[in-house]
Formats: C-alpha cells, sequence, structure tokens
C-alpha cells in the first residue's frame, strides 16, 4: 500500500513514516504543498495524508487539485486545525475522512484501512490453512463451511487476518471496531470474550490465536499435533 504523507514537521513525519512503515505502508513524505501535489498528480498512491498547514502551497488548495485529476484517490486530512469550519472546509474540498492533532496512532491506521476497504476494488479472497476470507462479501469459511460470525468477530479476524504471523494489539482492535462503529461503542474487557469466541470457531482451520503476554495476539499456523 503505497502512501503520500504530505507533512512539513520533521519530527512527526519521520515518527509516522515509521509507524506507517511497521505497519505495512510504502511512505512518501512531501514537506510541502507544492512537492505533495507534483507526487500526488504522477505517482500511484493507494491514499494520502494531507495536512492542511503546508507551505508553499496550503493542503486545501493540494486537495482541490488532486481530486479534480483523481477522484477516487482517498485522502485523509491530519491537522491542528479542529475548528467545525475547518473540518467541514476540508470535507467539502473532497477529503474522505478527517482526523485532529494531537491523535493516537492506532485511530489512524484503522481510519486509513477503513478508508481502503471503501475505496479499494475487491480484493481476491484471502487464505492461511483452511479459513478463507472474501473482504466484499464479509464471509468467512473453513473448509468451504461458512462461519457464524458477529460484526466484531469479523472485523477481528480481518485484523487478524490481514497482520498474520504478526503481533495485534488490544489497541488495534479497539480502534478498528470503534472506526467500523461495529455493535456500539466497545468495551476493553470485550476483546478477550471475542478472542475466546474466535478461537472456538477456528478449531478446524489449521490456525491458532496466540496471546502474546503484554503486546497481543498472533494469529499463526497451529503447531502439529505430537504423535503419541
Amino acid at each position: 500500500m503505497n502512501l503520500l504523507l504530505a507533512e512539513d514537521d520533521d519530527v512527526l513525519a519521520d515518527a509516522l513514516s515509521a509507524q506507517l512503515g511497521a505497519a505495512g505502508f510504502a511512505v512518501e513524505r512531501a514537506a510541502n504543498g507544492a512537492v505533495a501535489e507534483y507526487l500526488a498528480l504522477r505517482q500511484p498512491f493507494d491514499l494520502i495524508v494531507l495536512d492542511l498547514g503546508l507551505p508553499l502551497v496550503d493542503g486545501l488548495t493540494v486537495l482541490r487539485k488532486v481530486r479534480l485529476a483523481r477522484p477516487q484517490l482517498p485522502v485523509l486530512i491530519l491537522t491542528a486545525l479542529d475548528s467545525l469550519d475547518d473540518r467541514v472546509a476540508g470535507l467539502n474540498a473532497g477529503a474522505d475522512d478527517y482526523l485532529s492533532k494531537p491523535f493516537d496512532f492506532p485511530e489512524l491506521e484503522a481510519r486509513l484501512r477503513a478508508l481502503l476497504r471503501r475505496t479499494r476494488p475487491a480484493a481476491p479472497a484471502a487464505r492461511f490453512g483452511h479459513l478463507v476470507l472474501e473482504q466484499e462479501a464479509r464471509r468467512a469459511t473453513v473448509q468451504g463451511n461458512a462461519l457464524d460470525l458477529s460484526p466484531r468477530e469479523w472485523l477481528l479476524l480481518d485484523l487478524l487476518m490481514a497482520q498474520r504471523e504478526r503481533v495485534v494489539t488490544k489497541e488495534q482492535i479497539l480502534q478498528a471496531w470503534s472506526a467500523d462503529r461495529a455493535e456500539g461503542q466497545p468495551a476493553n474487557n470485550t476483546v478477550e470474550v471475542h478472542i475466546h469466541r474466535l478461537r472456538k470457531k477456528l478449531e478446524d482451520s489449521g490456525l491458532s490465536i496466540r496471546t502474546v503476554r503484554g503486546l497481543g495476539y498472533l494469529l499463526e499456523a497451529a503447531p502439529a499435533a505430537s504423535a503419541g
């Protein structure tokens, strides 16, 4: 996933680039609006994170030009300008989402993934072990049998599958649920409940959800049963 980060604050840009890179994004940074506009119109980015207070060319001007040339390209505004008028102006100029500084990175990542789910072409079914996930239909099957999943269970499984064999934190799960507004506002203690339910539903998948103490959860191939 190629992402353009248009941010003039060097410290924030460096931190975000590292975090986004660790989350699986290939990040290119633009330190001013002129460079952001040039790159956005010439390179095949999957999405843009755009500050409004850019030097040389302001973020709203960049956004309007990008929207005219690439109407389907998702853009998330990330800015310290958080008044109602600022948010309305950004959304009216063509932004798909708006996040005010300061922010928590898990929320930014969840919002970016939600944008990609809404705007990208239907992805081929994801397969791991005997588990098959069809993103467009929100359907999961194990050895051809459909799993009966609640909205939160689906989002949890989708997140674990997207980062399979990598740790997913509890904060990432809660943010994914919040961004998708699945079944109302999630509570912290419901993560363990949904992990427990999901483990039972994946019993025949050849996969397991391992708890990594102090870090989160990891979807991996289940260890082979030892011979008796």
